[in-house]
């Protein structure tokens, strides 16, 4: 009888499909810019004080604070290659019981709840730009399905759709599925930047013509007496670091898309700058939005606008609706609206091809069942990894769709990732004591370990205010429920494939095949 090979098979059968420009945007998707802008009103409106918490200021510190990681996931991935990224790092220095529970938690679990999430914020995002384009009856779908006039059934239609029809351009052509997210991503850029344009152009008047036409339609306030609520200063240390965990749900922890498909990827200087480069066009995006927004509106208005609860859930103010609230054009209003869904929906995109990677990656080493790594001869795709993701999803969204209130919670589950950062670091860090020598080990092994003393402190900003950050029994016991599951898997996977004579303990003693 033929030995048992370590690995489900001696290659992974996937084809490199992914060119540089492919994983830069992978990864600029994967860090959320226009969700981030979209969305920092729903924080600002929770901080138990917003005197001078600023938005510029904490995206410079979190982009600095980044640095560790930027240069772990370069690296890691320059010598480590392989599909499912950092779960073949975090296994391979720990060994697969603890890898992949923290990897299954950190990552595969925690996405796919965080996908249903961002697919229902994508519909949101279609409601919310048909109401301010003046289509009062996007409002069902513009409203959570916890508050009264949610069209709930819809929501859940159109949302499913669109996550279907992403993971079927997945299957049958997955080239397309990355080319989609690079499109995807560029016109969300161009969106921005037409944003900024637009409000540079307004200026201060255009803000407050719109706040104040705000005022005839409903709102109970003015630029004036929204400006004037605000009383402190432009910065505050404390304050403004109590707005990592925001930068850290959204934007520059998120660098692991392109190493999770680094074996598809096309050219050595692709694998080498792809999270550099991606890092900083989100970081200069990011801090120029706000800047701006600053600029124009003024500090002491645009923190208390994103703080009053009115502007904020009502007229659902933010960086996107400011912009189309002052561009005096359907058209450009129309423009920005889209890159606004848009950058949703390459959130999806992106999520839908890493995901299927890492649950590839784990059933190729046997923690998963092996059918799960199988590839379609055909179209070059894991399909019933995509398969899986679909149901699982469509599921979750669904739960989410009516369920919004409590299933909405699961973003606080965030604080999984953070752990499995720090995870992530330490395991850099062994790698480079067992495996580099000279200024590399060095360089390695001071980054691993600053990137866990960084995600450390996140992790702690997480836990020690569950009431801004979504913490609560629901989001927690999805985490722990998540982690012992993995080590659950793993225990029931090595018993059974011990009892047919295979030993998986030793797949995580080598790198896998590409």
């Amino acid at each position: 009888m033929a030995k048992a090979p370590v690995f489900v098979r001696e290659a992974t059968g996937l084809v490199k499909n992914v060119s540089f420009l492919d994983a830069i945007t992978l990864n600029i998707s994967n860090m959320s810019a226009g969700a981030a802008l979209a969305t920092v009103g729903f924080t600002m409106v929770l901080l138990p004080s917003i005197s001078g918490a600023n938005l510029v200021y904490g995206s410079i510190i979190a982009f600095i604070l980044s640095f560790p990681q930027i240069v772990v996931y370069t690296m890691m991935t320059r010598r480590v290659p392989r599909t499912g990224g950092d779960y073949v790092w975090v296994s391979r220095a720990f060994g697969g019981f603890w890898g992949s529970a923290f990897s299954f938690m950190g990552y595969t679990l925690e996405t796919m709840a965080y996908l249903a999430l961002i697919d229902l914020s994508a519909v949101f995002a279609i409601g919310s730009v048909g109401v301010s384009l003046g289509y009062e009856n996007f409002l069902g779908l513009a409203l959570p399905g916890n508050i009264q006039g949610a069209d709930v059934m819809s929501q859940f239609i159109l949302g499913a759709i669109i996550f279907a029809i992403l993971i079927g351009i997945n299957i049958i052509r997955p080239k397309i599925g990355f080319k989609l997210v690079s499109v995807l991503s560029i016109i969300g850029i161009l969106s921005m930047l037409v944003s900024m344009a637009v409000l540079l152009s307004a200026g201060r008047q255009g803000v407050v013509n719109y706040i104040n036409f705000l005022g005839t339609i409903g709102f109970k306030g003015t630029y004036d007496s929204v400006a004037k609520s605000y009383s402190g200063p432009t910065f505050d240390l404390g304050a403004t670091l109590f707005l990592l965990p925001f930068f850290a749900i959204f934007v520059y922890p998120w660098l692991n898309a392109a190493p999770a498909v680094a074996s598809e990827v096309k050219g050595k200087n692709a694998l080498k700058w792809n999270v550099p480069i991606a890092s900083v066009i989100v970081f200069l995006l990011v801090t120029a939005s706000f800047s701006i927004l600053y600029f124009v509106g003024g500090f002491e208005f645009i923190t208390a606008g994103l703080a009053n609860p009115a502007l904020v859930f009502d007229y659902s103010f933010n960086f996107w609706t400011l912009a189309m609230g002052v561009s005096g054009n359907l058209a450009v209003s129309w423009f920005i609206g889209l890159g606004w869904i848009l950058w949703n929906i390459a959130i999806l995109a992106y999520g839908i091809i890493v995901i299927s990677r890492y649950m590839f990656a784990q059933a190729f080493d046997r923690f998963l069942p092996a059918r799960l790594a199988y590839i379609s001869p055909k179209w070059g795709s894991p399909v019933i990894a995509h398969l899986i993701d679909l149901v699982v999803t469509i599921f979750l969204i669904g739960g989410a769709a009516f369920l919004y209130g409590p299933l909405s919670a699961l973003f606080g589950a965030v604080v999984a990732s953070m752990i499995y950062f720090i995870v992530i670091g330490l395991a850099a860090a062994t790698y480079a004591v067992k495996n580099e020598k000279g200024m590399s080990k060095a360089i390695l092994s001071v980054a691993g370990i600053m990137m866990a003393v960084v995600f450390a402190y996140i992790t702690y900003l997480f836990l020690a205010s569950p009431s801004v950050w979504g913490g609560n029994a629901f989001a927690y016991g999805y985490v722990a429920i998540s982690f012992v599951l993995g080590m659950v898997i793993y225990m029931a996977s090595k018993m059974y494939h011990s009892k047919r004579g295979i030993d998986i303990t030793l797949a995580y003693k080598e790198i896998p095949p590409e």
